[in-house]
């Protein structure tokens, strides 16, 4: 599998929290290979079912990984310097959006039909001196797209998505850098593990799903985990790499040194023994990562849905998070993608029974 092409097709394909269908329809050109069923649910989110060679009933392990992406929402469409002049969008953010990071963007409107636009504001010579240092807001800023205000009003209105416009760009030592890294990582660590799966026997039947408006709330993990009602689940996400602007103190964690994993309230303490174990199983390195609360991921949601569900979580290291160049190592993803085949392939009917006394034990 070409990891790196498969990374730049999820990327570089828009889908904001609340508008997920375009990434759905790669993802799903990217499962079908893997995968005996796929569907979507209530609020969108792709599943896909690879079965098992246990007898039946099976037990299911569900995958979560989302596939949303922070975005923005038009507010007001303006005109300038009246209705016969060109035409203004003002928007606000979807999901954690940096507004440091957001001036001189390219993006995509998503009105009747897909516009290329920029966000800008006015240059430090047009502005009062007293402003000129002061950080930019989204009251300051538009987008434009070149179209009269006559023509702007009829293809774009109130609460149209606008989504960011950014090519996946390899860097040296096998990073990439890009937009929606953030989940579209984990989206194609999952992919991998479908592919390993190929090549192994696993009892257990397989449920991945590519959530949705995990940016908003994580909405999707809630709906696919009431709804498919697995006996576990793993959230794959990411989490902070080390950088020269990163603080420490346990908190950031290498790029290329493979992924970590989850540990604290939020995470079942025997689906984590046994990822530590899958993962000394093919000699990958895994670093444990300290959850002492909800973990912001779709595990806080699917621990919790209905009666509850024992869930673990698998993090892949990243730079500059909620950017337009987050940066990974892709050796990370693929490496995610494996443990996983591994811990999914060393399922047995016991697995239940012990997990369940582990957490009697203590």
């Amino acid at each position: 599998m070409d990891v790196k092409q498969l990374l730049q097709t999820l990327t570089e394909t828009p889908g904001p929290s609340g508008q997920e269908s375009p990434i759905a329809q790669a993802v799903t050109t990217a499962w079908t290979p893997y995968v005996d069923l796929l569907m979507t649910d209530a609020l969108g989110n792709l599943i896909g079912l690879k079965k098992g060679d246990g007898e039946a009933p099976r037990p299911r392990i569900l995958l979560a990984a989302h596939m949303d992406e922070i975005a923005l929402l038009v507010t007001q469409v303006l005109a300038y310097p009246d209705e016969n002049g060109y035409g203004f969008l003002k928007v606000t953010k979807v999901g954690g959006v940096d507004t440091r990071q957001t001036l001189g963007q390219q993006v995509l409107v998503h009105g009747q039909r897909e516009l290329p636009g920029v966000i800008g504001c006015l240059p430090p010579h047009l502005l009062p001196e007293n402003r000129r240092s002061k950080p930019i807001g989204f009251e300051d800023m538009v987008v434009d797209v070149g179209l009269p205000y006559v023509e702007l009003k009829q293809l774009v209105g109130v609460g149209d998505f606008v989504s960011f416009r950014q090519p996946l760009r390899e860097l040296h030592n096998g990073r990439v850098a890009g937009k929606s890294l953030d989940n579209r990582a984990s989206v194609a660590a999952v992919t991998v593990c479908l592919d390993w799966l190929r090549g192994r026997k696993h009892s257990w039947d397989v449920i991945a799903v590519a959530t949705t408006q995990e940016e908003i709330g994580l909405r999707g993990a809630f709906v696919a985990a009431g709804g498919q009602q697995p006996d576990l689940a793993i959230a794959l996400d990411v989490t902070w790499a080390k950088g020269p602007l990163a603080q420490d103190g346990g908190l950031t964690f290498e790029l290329g040194e493979g992924p970590t994993l989850g540990y604290g309230p939020n995470i079942h303490p025997g689906i984590y023994k046994g990822l530590q174990e899958a993962a000394a199983a093919i000699e990958l390195k895994v670093t444990p990562e300290g959850q002492p609360t909800l973990s912001g991921t779709d595990a806080a949601a699917l621990q919790i849905a209905r009666a509850g569900i024992p869930t673990g979580l698998i993090c892949i290291p990243q730079r500059y998070m909620h950017t337009m160049v987050e940066t990974m190592a892709l050796n990370d993803i693929e490496r995610t993608g494996r443990l996983l085949a591994e811990f999914i392939a060393r399922l047995d009917g016991d697995f239940l029974n012990q997990l369940n006394k582990s957490l009697m034990d203590g």
